[in-house]
């Protein structure tokens, strides 16, 4: 380990001897494409682990017969600490003052604790003997990616323009959701055909390149690759509020921030979300239960197909969605997101005869696939928006913890609902949920009219 670390020594060291933006082009403020790539694989990083655990390990634990409210429960404990993380954007939006820049210490900081979470994992012998142990492990992990979550987000808040937020959500989503579909057809077959270590390992070595990569990005051009280097001249003239981090009191913070999340259009706004991501997450977890238990699919073929065909649909359906938010705007296209939810969720769960067909099966896992990165990009862009100036990332995450809870709370109920009742039946619940979101939605956007204008 000598060499790659006294290699990787001298490329900073070479690097932070730049002298002019223009030979340096990793800048985000500067370079819309870098931003695209590095919020895509900032979220992919957060996928991989997340398609590991609440995919490839849930569906073999259910495969290996491990009881649902179990399996259940497992990814509640995983997901947990993304319900907490707005504790972590107070502190983000007042400690901004480093030489590296406002938002990158945290992001880098939190990879880096993830990534020895990650190779906790390794000590993982049989995952089927040991959940609470997994499930301990990888939530430890969560609390680090929860915090590089909060810091991602509150830096694209900072760098992303107003007319790229729909675009770049759809990028951010979409980096989740193919790491998501990475880390579950991937780690699944790594699962089955090799064994849980290799899996764990595979994970830990891809996060500790991407997290490398991030070392040689900056937020302005003045910022430093370390801080122990000599500071940049800055080239261009920056607005204040990028040059310099803020200077508010924790009174002041938490109080514009307890204005903006109680604001009762938020509050409906937000609820109403909520409620349609929690529909979703109920419905994804029983169908996959229902069919590995009910129709005997294999887990390895249910992961593979999530990872596949499922990534490629989501993917695609996220940049498509993206440009549709900023071509109609974020609140139109939520509406029509949200009418095709309702009609999917209620049509093909009353068709649940036809289920035993595969190909139905298939379909209808593949389509179902298309709600969460299409909800996302219109509602993300929507949340940014009705953030307060000054507490931007504070508000935001904690937004983006209650969508988490949303995941979590449906796993959670979905593990145990189905010791009373079926797929189809938490299914048309699920509908109507996504309905009750539609109606709270529409009667919003008509009250507050400056929410329909936004682009």
């Amino acid at each position: 380990m000598v060499l790659p670390t006294n290699c990787l020594v001298l490329l900073v060291l070479a690097m932070s001897t730049i002298r002019s933006a223009s030979a340096f082009p990793l800048i985000l403020s500067q370079s819309r494409p870098l931003r695209y790539v590095v919020f895509f694989y900032l979220y992919l990083m957060q996928g991989l682990p997340a398609g590991f655990s609440l995919t490839a390990i849930a569906n073999f634990l259910t495969a290996e017969h491990v009881a649902p409210s179990r399996v259940g429960s497992f990814a509640a404990v995983v997901g947990l600490p993304w319900a907490f993380q707005f504790i972590w954007g107070p502190f983000i939006d007042r400690y901004q003052q480093s030489a590296m820049g406002r938002r990158k210490p945290w992001v880098l900081g939190a990879q880096l604790l993830a990534l020895l979470a990650s190779f906790g994992l390794l000590s993982i012998r049989n995952p089927t003997n040991e959940v609470h142990t997994l499930g301990i492990i990888f939530m430890i992990h969560s609390i680090f990616a929860s915090v590089q979550d909060a810091s991602v987000d509150a830096m694209a808040i900072t760098v992303i323009p107003s007319h790229e937020r729909g675009r770049l959500n759809a990028f951010m989503r979409a980096g989740f959701l193919v790491g998501t579909g990475v880390g579950a057809a991937a780690f699944s077959q790594l699962l089955r055909q090799y064994s849980f270590r290799d899996a764990a390992l595979t994970q830990s070595v891809c996060l500790l390149t991407l997290t490398l990569i991030t070392f040689f990005i900056k937020e302005q051009p003045n910022d430093r690759l370390l801080p122990f280097l000599k500071r940049q001249a800055p080239v261009l003239s920056l607005p204040t509020d990028q040059n310099q981090g803020s200077d508010y009191s924790f009174k002041w913070l938490f109080a514009e921030l307890i204005r903006g999340i109680f604001a009762r259009r938020n509050i409906l706004l937000v609820a109403a979300i909520i409620v349609a991501y929690v529909s979703i997450s109920l419905f994804l977890r029983s169908y996959n239960y229902h069919l590995i238990q009910k129709l005997g699919w294999a887990d390895t073929s249910l992961s593979l197909l999530t990872g596949t065909f499922g990534m490629v649909v989501a993917t695609v359906v996220a940049l498509i969605s993206g440009y549709l938010a900023d071509r109609i705007g974020p609140p139109r296209l939520l509406i029509i997101i949200l009418l095709v939810m309702v009609a999917y969720l209620v049509g093909f769960n009353l068709l649940e005869a036809t289920w035993q067909n595969r190909t139905v099966a298939q379909t209808g896992l593949v389509a179902l696939y298309f709600m969460d990165p299409s909800l996302s990009a219109a509602a993300m862009p929507l949340l940014m928006a009705i953030c307060r100036p000054g507490v931007e990332g504070s508000q935001f995450t904690t937004y983006m913890a209650f969508v988490n809870l949303s995941d979590i709370a449906g796993s959670y109920l979905t593990g145990h609902a189905l010791a009373y009742t079926q797929a189809p039946t938490i299914g048309l619940v699920a509908g109507a949920l996504a309905g009750l979101s539609l109606i709270v939605i529409w009667l919003v956007l008509r009250r507050y009219t400056d929410l329909s204008a936004i682009r």
